[in-house]
C-alpha cells in the first residue's frame, strides 16, 4: 500500500439492502459504472456481502456493500441474512430498495437503521418493470417511510445521477472531518514518531496505523521525525527543541515515557485510534475500572485482524501478561478476531479492543454500543497498556471525533 492509497476502513461505507432480485447488484453496477457485482435472474445470487472500494464522484473514496436478500430462506439463507445484519453495523449510509406493495421487511430494516442513526435513502428500484404501478408505489413508500424515494432503473440509467446526489445529501454530519491526531498538533509543529520494528510489521513495511498517522501529519504540514525505540535518546539529543508531540507504539510506552522531555506531549498510535475509531472517553473510563475487577474476571480481547498469532503477540501474550500481573493468575481471558464478536456478552467483565485500523468507525462504534447496552466496560489496547503501566494520566488523549 502506498501513502496515496485510501484504506477501506477509512472510506464511507454505502450498503445496498433489499429482497432477492430487487436489483441491488444491478444498481451497484450502474452506480459505479463497472460490473463489480454478479447479476442473475436466479434469486440468491449474492451470498456473502460483497465489499467493493470505489471512487464516487462528489464524495471520493467509498466502499459499496452489496448484500444478500434479507428475505433469503432455508438454513443457508439464515446464515446469509446474518451476514447482512453484520454488514449493517458497518454501514454509514443505507440504500433500501423497494419494488412492490409488500414492504413489511423493508420497513423493519428502515427501523433498524433509524435506531442506530444511520442515514437511509429509499429507492424504488427497477422502475422500468413496474409500468403503471410505479407512481402508486412511490406514493406508498413515501407515506409509510416519510422519505421521498429516488426512482431508478439500472437498465436505462433513470435516476442514477439523482441517487448519487441524494447519497451526497445524506452524508453523515462530520463526515471527512475526522482526524487521527485532532488538535494535538498543527502546521509547523515538530512531531516525533517512535516506531519499533518488531515481528508484527512485515519486513520493509510499516503497520497501517503508522502509515495513516504519518500521512495525516504530512497533510497537516507538521515537521515529522521518526526513530526506533533504541535510537530515541540519540534523536532527542540532536534536536534543538523538544517535539510538540511524541507518538509511540503502545508497547514502548514505558521506555518512551521515561525519556520524553517534560514539555512534550505523549500518546500512542493505538490511543490515537481509540479517538479516531471509537469512544475515547468511554475507553478511558473503562480502563480505570480494571483495578476493581475480580481476580477471576472474564476478559474478552477483540482483534480486528485475523493474523496467525505471533511470538509476543500484543493481544494474546503481552496484555494478558500485564493483566495477570495486576490482578492475579485466575483471570479467564478469551480472544476473538475479525468479525467474530459475541452478541451475548453475559459473564464478560471487560472488553479490550485493538485500535480497529481494519474496521471503519461505524463498525467499531456498533461494538461500543453493544457493550454499553449490556453494561460491559470496553477499552482499547493502548489505553489498557498505559493504565496497567501506571502512566495513563501522563498520556495525552485525543478529542473524540
Amino acid at each position: 500500500m502506498s501513502l496515496n492509497d485510501t484504506p477501506r476502513a477509512t472510506r464511507l461505507h454505502i450498503g445496498l439492502y433489499g429482497r432477492r432480485n430487487s436489483g441491488k447488484s444491478s444498481l451497484l453496477n450502474a452506480l459505479t459504472g463497472q460490473s463489480v457485482a454478479t447479476v442473475s435472474e436466479v434469486a440468491g445470487t449474492t451470498t456473502d456481502p460483497v465489499y467493493k472500494a470505489m471512487e464516487l464522484h462528489g464524495i471520493g473514496p467509498v466502499v459499496f456493500i452489496d448484500t444478500a436478500g434479507f428475505d433469503d430462506v432455508g438454513q443457508l439463507g439464515t446464515l446469509r441474512v446474518g451476514k447482512t445484519q453484520e454488514a449493517a453495523k458497518a454501514t454509514d449510509i443505507a440504500l433500501i430498495l423497494f419494488h412492490d406493495e409488500d414492504m413489511e421487511e423493508e420497513l423493519a430494516w428502515l427501523a433498524r437503521f433509524r435506531e442506530t442513526d444511520t442515514p437511509v435513502v429509499a429507492v424504488v428500484s427497477q422502475i422500468d418493470t413496474l409500468a403503471d404501478k410505479g407512481a402508486a408505489l412511490v406514493q406508498q413508500v413515501e407515506e409509510k417511510t416519510g422519505l421521498r424515494p429516488v426512482v431508478v432503473s439500472a437498465v436505462d440509467g433513470t435516476g442514477v445521477e439523482a441517487l448519487r446526489a441524494e447519497i451526497i445529501r445524506q452524508l453523515p454530519e462530520g463526515y471527512a472531518s475526522g482526524s487521527i491526531t485532532g488538535d494535538l498538533c498543527a502546521a509547523g509543529d515538530l512531531v516525533l514518531l517512535v516506531m519499533p520494528q518488531d515481528i508484527q510489521a512485515p519486513q520493509g513495511r510499516l503497520i497501517l496505523p503508522q502509515v495513516q498517522t504519518l500521512r495525516e501529519l504530512l497533510d497537516k504540514k507538521c515537521l515529522v521525525m521518526s526513530c526506533t525505540t533504541d535510537c530515541l535518546e540519540t534523536t532527542l539529543a540532536k534536536l534543538t527543541e523538544p517535539p510538540k508531540l511524541i507518538i509511540t507504539d503502545s508497547q514502548a510506552f514505558r521506555t518512551v515515557h521515561a525519556q520524553k522531555p517534560e514539555k512534550s506531549l505523549l500518546t500512542s498510535f493505538s490511543v490515537l485510534f481509540a479517538g479516531y475509531k471509537g469512544d475515547i472517553d468511554y475507553f478511558a473510563a473503562s480502563a480505570r475500572k480494571i483495578a476493581d475487577l475480580p481476580k477471576d474476571a472474564h476478559i474478552l480481547i477483540a482483534e480486528a485482524c485475523t493474523h496467525k498469532p505471533l511470538k509476543e503477540d500484543i493481544g494474546r501474550v503481552k496484555i494478558p501478561r500485564l493483566l495477570r500481573k495486576k490482578l492475579g493468575g485466575d483471570l479467564r481471558i478469551d480472544v476473538v478476531a475479525g468479525r467474530d464478536f459475541p452478541a451475548d456478552l453475559s459473564g464478560v467483565d471487560l472488553v479490550i479492543h485493538c485500535g480497529g485500523c481494519m474496521f471503519n468507525r461505524k463498525y467499531v462504534l456498533s461494538r461500543v454500543a453493544e457493550c454499553r447496552e449490556q453494561g460491559v466496560p470496553m477499552t482499547n489496547y493502548g489505553i489498557t497498556i498505559a493504565y496497567l503501566l501506571g502512566i495513563l494520566d501522563d498520556v495525552t488523549l485525543p478529542s473524540g471525533n
